[in-house]
């Protein structure tokens, strides 16, 4: 129980952004610009690292999305939405960019039963997340390895609770029978 209220806090620490920070981002404080790239940055590549599988691809991802961000930082109504806000934008930089390599599918290697331990499980893992849409992807990616609620994980996809909802039922079925094949194969 002690987990969960520590992880609920932290998620939650995360999301909500430092009203002062951005007040003073707004004014042009350079410290503070900076103060909110260091809270946000490495949960930005590590979102887009998951999603893209490309460590550099990733961080060019994150500063892109504080480029955006930043540049009508002015417009943002609400202070708390900021993190949200930068997420949304990290999120669709990265289903464009995998729009625009979607050239072939990905090809999953068979693979030994005996194979899928520690790193070669992970490993196939990724190969999987791969053969899933970019939506679907994205979806499993914010809930499961973000540790996102389903309401965050709608906030900054833009979509209905249950969108996302189907949209993990989805991702876990497709996944499943893909694993199914691949210990079977």
């Amino acid at each position: 129980m002690e987990s969960v209220i520590k992880r609920v806090s932290m998620v939650g620490s995360v999301l909500g952004s430092d009203p002062e920070s951005l007040a003073r981002a707004r004014q042009g404080d350079e410290a503070a610009v900076a103060e909110l790239i260091k809270n946000h940055r490495r949960r930005l590549i590590r979102i887009a690292g998951n999603m893209l599988h490309d460590r550099h691809e990733a961080e060019d991802v994150a500063q892109e999305t504080f480029l955006k961000a930043f540049r009508v930082i002015g417009a943002l109504r609400d202070d708390r939405a900021f993190s949200s806000y930068l997420y949304k934008i990290c999120v669709r930089l990265c289903m464009d960019r995998m729009r625009s390599r979607r050239a072939a599918p990905a090809v999953v290697d068979k693979v030994q039963p005996s194979d899928a331990q520690g790193v070669e499980a992970k490993v196939l893992v990724e190969r999987l997340l791969q053969t899933l849409s970019p939506d679907l992807r994205m979806t499993l990616v914010l809930r499961e390895l973000e540790q996102m609620s389903y309401a965050e994980v709608s906030k900054v996809m833009g979509v209905p609770l249950g969108t996302v909802r189907s949209r993990l039922h989805a991702a876990r079925e497709r996944l499943r029978a893909i694993w199914r094949e691949e210990m079977a194969g």
